[in-house]
């Protein structure tokens, strides 16, 4: 089992990026992502397109896809977190076998900064306990107007 990095300085091919962005659409849970959002948060965090950059976690075995956590940076640290993390998906024939934790003591060892997540129900995986866990807490609600 090993943890890969990607960000603008190790890039993923056109072939990973989609690979990946099938793996998250397929093994998300709670409010679903489409795949064009998937898509353009990875592109995000790989400076494929503008923006401030992030990372793309990958843990994989052999030709596997274990895990993948997708984080953006927002460049807002002294009023909101310096990281959001816009996905983290486990696979779901590997969840609760200690991947959830393996993936995330890398990503928060490796982001610096705040991070934050959405957490959008009792039925993602993981959930809002696990992450609490973690010392994440909740500090509001959001609201939003979709045009």
């Amino acid at each position: 089992m090993v943890i890969k990095t990607y960000d603008a300085y190790t890039r993923l091919s056109t072939m990973e990026a989609t690979r990946f962005t099938n793996f998250l659409f397929e093994h998300q849970e709670g409010k679903r992502a489409t795949e064009k959002a998937i898509r353009k948060a990875i592109q995000y965090s790989t400076k494929e397109i503008p923006g401030l950059g992030g990372y793309v976690f990958s843990m994989e075995d052999k030709d596997t896809i274990l895990a993948l956590a997708v984080v953006n940076k927002t460049g807002m640290g002294d009023y909101i977190p310096e990281n959001f993390m816009v996905f983290f998906v486990v696979h779901r024939d590997f969840r609760n076998q200690g991947i959830e934790e393996k993936l995330l003591d890398y990503t928060l060892q490796y982001c610096k900064g705040d991070v934050a997540i959405h957490i959008t129900g009792e039925n993602q995986c993981p959930n809002k306990q696990f992450f609490e866990e973690y010392g994440f807490a909740e500090t509001h609600t959001e609201m939003r107007l979709n045009r």
